[in-house]
């Protein structure tokens, strides 16, 4: 009776990753290119719409439509390396259907990451510079913060402390006889208050004397043009004010306007990498 021998080996299948980086790298080159390639006709458009002759679209709707095809050219661009990344990954058996379908959404989601280091390199010379912009741009509002402290407290006191040596030994009312240069450099530390913000009445009336002791005119007439001078000097502050309120504004809008468009564009690329691991299974 011979005897009858058993294999009781266990098959191991082979060790497979959870991402498949050929497809995901695929994926993102493509997403690159199309960025690339729909930013130069973008471009394109935008130089062909404008003229030196005039009759050229106001800064606000040109803004907008640039807006709006960004927010395309990224839209699209997310689409095609997320499909692709889920199409190109290779089909496993044995595994839920749930499992497969997020890892063709995870690929779709890392393609669109990589595709977004990779934009950030072409245009910032790496992601380090890009850091390092943040870091220098932190750094320089910093910096601009404590100038511009330092800066109103200079001007409160007319320019290291002369504007308050003026008053310690200002007459009670001017004679004219300083020289020219003398009587502008105190009448520019007595303005220079107005700058952070507003001339005392004892100081304009000062500066009232002051014009009418040199020019002869008249109190009436050297308040009136004294009054003109704090008004336009009000008023180029107050300008540049709202200029430093706009930029403010436009930087803020722009962060949020680029961080909703990334995050959309997220969401494509996994929904798409997801749609084209359905139709890579499917066939």
């Amino acid at each position: 009776m011979s005897e009858r021998i058993i294999d009781t080996t266990v098959v191991v299948p082979p060790y497979r990753t959870g991402i498949a980086w050929g497809p995901v790298l695929g994926g993102a080159v493509v997403a690159v290119a199309v960025t690339v390639l729909l930013g130069a006709i973008g471009s394109g458009w935008g130089l062909a719409s404008l003229s030196v002759y005039g009759d050229n679209p106001s800064a606000t709707t040109f803004t907008v439509i640039a807006a709006i095809w960004l927010l395309i050219m990224h839209w699209v661009a997310s689409f095609f390396g997320g499909y692709l990344a889920g199409r190109l990954r290779a089909g496993w058996g044995g595994v839920h259907g749930d499992e497969v379908m997020f890892r063709d959404t995870a690929a779709g989601f890392v393609a669109w990451a990589a595709a977004t280091l990779f934009i950030i390199g072409l245009v910032g010379s790496g992601a380090g510079s890009a850091l390092s912009g943040l870091g220098h741009a932190a750094s320089a509002i910093a910096g601009s913060a404590a100038g511009g402290a330092a800066h109103a407290a200079q001007a409160e006191m007319g320019g290291d402390g002369a504007y308050m040596v003026d008053t310690l030994f200002r007459s009670t009312a001017p004679d004219g006889k300083e020289t020219p240069a003398e009587a502008r450099a105190e009448a520019g530390r007595i303005l220079a208050t107005g700058a952070v913000g507003e001339i005392s009445k004892p100081d304009h009336d000062y500066l009232v004397q002051m014009v009418a002791a040199r020019t002869g005119m008249e109190p009436a007439e050297a308040t009136k043009r004294v009054d003109a001078m704090i008004a336009t000097e009000q008023e180029a502050v107050a300008k540049a004010k709202q200029a430093a309120d706009a930029a403010r504004k436009a930087a803020g809008r722009l962060a949020l306007f680029t961080g909703f468009s990334m995050l959309v564009g997220a969401f494509i690329a996994c929904v798409a990498g997801a749609v084209g691991g359905r139709q890579r299974d499917a066939y």
